[in-house]
């Protein structure tokens, strides 16, 4: 149990920076979306660059995120039922979701995924707008990463179940990162 309880604490330790530097993330997108839009009406002038990198920092501010949702409890869920159910019970659906819904499809999205990127990191794939950003392998690596993210969470999500049907239920809930 020691063991599955560090695991836990590993991820959403992890899950957790990942949070904040994505929190940093949404301030730069705002202040390059700022920027681009100034340069354009005040100055007259556009940079295709800086409006993809405010796309791209969004973008990646959403997918990065992912796991750090998930981890707090921000997804949206039907309550209705999970709200009234014991911790254990709790416990056991986040459990049997995670191996019956969450890992087989991201499965799925995780192979997908891995193809685009892949695709475009050989090929060397960069905006098809002039003047756009190169290396669009990185922006589509972002997905790989979320994925990667979600699946360590998933994982964490069938710790802390595991550590609550075992009669450790401090871990029931949301983590207190």
């Amino acid at each position: 149990m020691k063991s599955i309880e560090s695991f836990v604490h590993g991820v959403e330790t992890l899950n957790g920076w990942v949070g904040k530097a994505v929190a940093w993330l949404a301030l730069g997108t705002v202040l390059v979306c700022f920027a681009t839009v100034y340069l354009r009406y005040a100055l007259n002038t556009n940079f295709t660059w800086l409006q993809e990198a405010y796309v791209w920092q969004h973008a990646a501010a959403i997918v990065l995120g992912g796991a750090y949702t998930m981890m707090t409890g921000g997804f949206v869920r039907v309550d209705i039922f999970y709200a009234r159910m014991s911790p254990r019970r709790r416990a056991q659906l986040d459990m049997a979701g995670t191996i019956l819904f969450l890992f087989p499809f991201m499965a799925v999205v995780g192979w997908a995924f891995w193809r685009h990127f892949w695709s475009a990191f050989v090929t060397g794939e960069g905006s098809p707008n002039p003047g756009g950003l190169p290396a669009w392998w990185l922006l589509k690596g972002t997905l790989v990463i979320f994925v990667g993210l979600i699946v360590l969470q998933g994982c964490a999500m069938i710790g802390r179940s595991l550590l609550v049907l075992g009669g450790r239920e401090e871990f029931a809930g949301k983590a207190s990162h």
